[in-house]
């Protein structure tokens, strides 16, 4: 059987040597009983604890193993087109291809500023500090808040998940172009992604199409609490909490902010790309071992 540190979720926690554990910051209830929290610390991309705040979902405490949760997500067929591509002779570089593409950091950071303004614009964030809700009188801040219903912005949130998807997998295409004209390393690299991009595509749209239901809670809370805030009684004289209608803006801020986070997750994949070719540059190291 294999020993297993009691203490190792426990921030802080070093081993004294074998069969020893060691803690350190450790509290003591006065019946000399351990009390540690029973809460771990969550590790998630910003995506997820972004949802979490806004929203009663729960992020699991601890990933599964990336085996195991491809063993769930590939099919039979998906695992031999994969197979495929790792053990395929890569086809032969095409260094006169080089010189026609543009450079690839470049191309990353214009599709990414292209991507970041279209989702502020569709948040309706683009005017001014503040957002459009702020800018507007009372009566008209009323006006547009009561009116706000979320079919509107689901429809608004899958048109910017569209042109995401859209935009990053044509930069894709042209990176994986890039890496075939580096070496038959980099091209086999870039086989394998593009059979990733073709099995993986599909779950990853089915879960970020379930990001709008989550929306959909925070949408109505927050004009719950402000309609509830605004009918508590008060005092005479006093101003009331806040300004009515500004629970809109404060849900285009969040909508922004989960739109600009998954952005960050569907960008990765390039990342990858991005460094797989600085590794082909001269002096570097092969993007995939020998």
């Amino acid at each position: 059987m294999t020993w297993r540190d009691p203490c190792r979720h426990i921030r802080g926690c070093r081993a004294g040597g074998p069969g020893r554990p060691q803690c350190k910051l450790l509290f003591f209830a006065p019946s000399g009983m351990v009390q540690v929290s029973q809460r771990p610390v969550i590790s998630a991309p910003t995506l997820i604890r972004s949802l979490a705040r806004l929203s009663t979902f729960e992020p699991p405490e601890a990933a599964p193993p990336l085996s195991d949760r491809l063993s769930q997500w590939l099919g039979w067929t998906d695992a031999i087109a994969l197979s495929s591509a790792l053990k395929a002779n890569p086809p032969a570089a095409t260094p006169g291809a080089r010189s026609a593409a543009p450079a690839p950091t470049s191309e990353f950071e214009r599709v990414r500023t292209e991507l970041t303004a279209a989702i502020a614009r569709d948040c309706s964030l683009a005017a001014a500090p503040g957002g459009q809700i702020r800018s507007l009188g009372s009566a008209e801040r009323q006006r547009a808040a009561s009116f706000a219903e979320f079919p509107a912005y689901r429809q608004r949130y899958a048109t910017s998940q569209q042109t995401m998807d859209t935009a990053i997998s044509a930069l894709r295409t042209r990176l994986r172009a890039q890496l075939v004209t580096k070496s038959p390393e980099a091209a086999r690299l870039a086989s394998v992604d593009a059979v990733m991009e073709r099995v993986m595509g599909a779950r990853e749209r089915t879960l970020l199409a379930g990001v709008p239901n989550l929306l959909d809670g925070h949408f109505v809370r927050l004009r719950a609490t402000e309609q509830a805030a605004l009918a508590a009684p008060r005092a005479p004289g006093t101003p009331p909490p806040a300004l009515a209608g500004m629970w809109l803006d404060t849900f285009h801020r969040d909508m922004q902010s989960i739109l600009l986070a998954e952005l960050d997750i569907r960008l990765q994949p390039v990342e990858a790309l991005l460094a797989a070719l600085r590794t082909c540059e001269p002096g570097q190291h092969d993007p995939t071992p020998r």
